[in-house]
């Protein structure tokens, strides 16, 4: 659960020559619902026509056996959203759709653009007309405007000119073609089914369709697919500075992200939390559902019983109606539930990812003392979150981060915890067995490797009022 801070990014799909493409994007976007749940959308091809459905909500909300039925062809590309740059609304879903010179042309963006807004100010002094608030449109605007003859050439040119992270798949008529940014900050992978190619932001939606994952898009490279089959071009040189959130929050345990087992991986960081803050307790509970496999090897680590002390309601939607007599913590309340009987009295140490306000630690640590445990100990899996992303994750402020402007004994004493204990940013390296600085790490080291054009991140930009 996330309602304090972080909250998850896009997830993209792209299937080309099968004869159910749209059915499978449908399908895969199921297995990305965790990286978007405002809008969800399809567009397919069917060689001389583009298809379209969006809407707002979750996948099961936008979609039914009659709306895939309608959307035609042998190639599709997917798109689920949480926006981090232009407001939730249904002019901002995705995949973004236009007509150009060249034909029917759509496209599906994870990630953040720095430089988005400067470009878009340059366009629209030269006459150029946004229909959204998305910085994704900027891309399309540069790519139709450039002189160059193929769609992957105008592709470059328009990428060439953007600072941030992307992960894209493109498609028109006749091709389709994906794209990551030179530093690989969001995952992209490349699969196939039978025949078919499939591209995905995670490995767990090619499982879904029963897709072999071939690679990982490379940083800097694009792919063009097309009735000659797939080419894969180095468009831009790379260095690798890969989001180590993907690992440690963001992807589903059971995909395969950066060449790693996010499960394994997550399992490490709490082996190694064991050992950096150990502590006299009697059992080791995790925070559902991101604190699990951490939590697990915490235990593993300590020798500390695992136990479920927290029980999650997964069928909790977007939003609910909050009775009229308040009840304390309702938004924390609705999703966790302690249980009582193995919590009273016992020792706790509880196990998250992050704390990033410290207001959802708090309520949880709450609820647990509340529950009759003795001892609170909170455990976090990563570094103290010192500064906001700027490359596709929507973070507050640094002002509004808790760990950037308290000492960690101030935090444990907000949050209400007996002890606080992060994972350091040593330990977290050795955990994701990071080479040669491969991973950002600037939510924790204030060390950032695309630098910010402005003060305030692109993604908090408001470019004009929603009604």
């Amino acid at each position: 659960m996330r309602p304090e801070g972080f909250r998850d990014e896009c997830g993209i799909v792209g299937i080309w020559g099968h004869p159910e493409a749209a059915n499978l994007a449908y399908l895969a976007l199921y297995a990305l619902q965790h990286r978007g749940q405002e809008s969800a959308g399809v567009v397919s091809s069917d060689g001389t026509s583009l298809w379209v459905h969006k809407g707002m909500g979750l996948v099961s909300d936008v979609f039914n056996e009659s709306v895939i039925s309608r959307l035609r062809g042998s190639s599709a590309i997917g798109h689920v959203r949480y926006s981090t740059s232009g407001a939730s609304h249904l002019r901002n879903a995705q995949p973004f759709v236009v007509g150009h010179k060249g034909g029917g042309l759509a496209i599906a963006h994870n990630g953040n653009l720095v430089n988005a807004h400067i470009i878009r100010a340059e366009l629209e002094a030269r006459g150029a007309i946004f229909q959204s608030t998305m910085d994704t449109e900027v891309i399309i605007h540069l790519a139709a405007s450039s002189p160059r003859a193929t769609l992957r050439e105008r592709l470059v040119d328009a990428l060439s000119q953007l600072r941030g992270s992307y992960s894209l798949v493109l498609l028109t008529e006749s091709q389709m073609l994906a794209a990551r940014d030179p530093f690989g900050f969001r995952p992209l992978v490349l699969g196939r089914k039978q025949e078919a190619f499939v591209i995905a932001s995670e490995s767990c939606a090619l499982d879904l369709i029963e897709a072999d994952l071939v690679r990982e898009v490379e940083p800097g490279e694009i792919l063009e697919i097309d009735s000659r089959g797939l080419r894969g071009f180095k468009a831009f040189r790379s260095e690798c500075h890969h989001c180590v959130f993907e690992l440690i929050y963001f992807s589903r345990p059971d995909s395969v992200v950066f060449s790693r087992n996010v499960y394994e991986v997550r399992k490490e960081m709490g082996a190694r939390l064991a050992e950096e803050h150990p502590v006299e307790a009697d059992m080791v509970v995790p925070v559902p559902d991101s604190g699990v496999p951490a939590a697990i090897g915490y235990s593993q680590r300590s020798g500390i019983p695992f136990e479920l002390g927290l029980v999650r309601n997964h069928y909790v939607g977007r939003t609910f109606i909050e009775p009229r007599e308040q009840i304390r913590h309702f938004g924390v309340k609705i999703k966790l539930n302690p249980v009582r009987e193995f919590l009273r009295g016992k020792r706790v140490i509880l196990v998250d990812d992050s704390i990033v306000r410290g207001t959802t630690s708090r309520k949880i640590v709450t609820m647990v003392r509340q529950a009759g445990a003795k001892e609170v100990h909170v455990r976090i899996s990563s570094p103290p979150t010192i500064g906001p992303c700027y490359y596709g994750i929507d973070t507050p402020t640094k002002e509004e981060l808790i760990a950037a402007m308290r000492p960690v004994r101030e935090v444990a004493d907000f949050i209400g915890a007996d002890s606080l204990g992060y994972l350091s940013v040593e330990g977290l390296r050795e955990a994701v067995g990071e080479k040669a600085g491969e991973f950002c790490m600037a939510c924790f080291t204030d060390e950032y490797p695309v630098e910010i054009p402005l003060e305030r991140p692109a993604h908090q930009l408001t470019l004009f009022q929603e009604t």
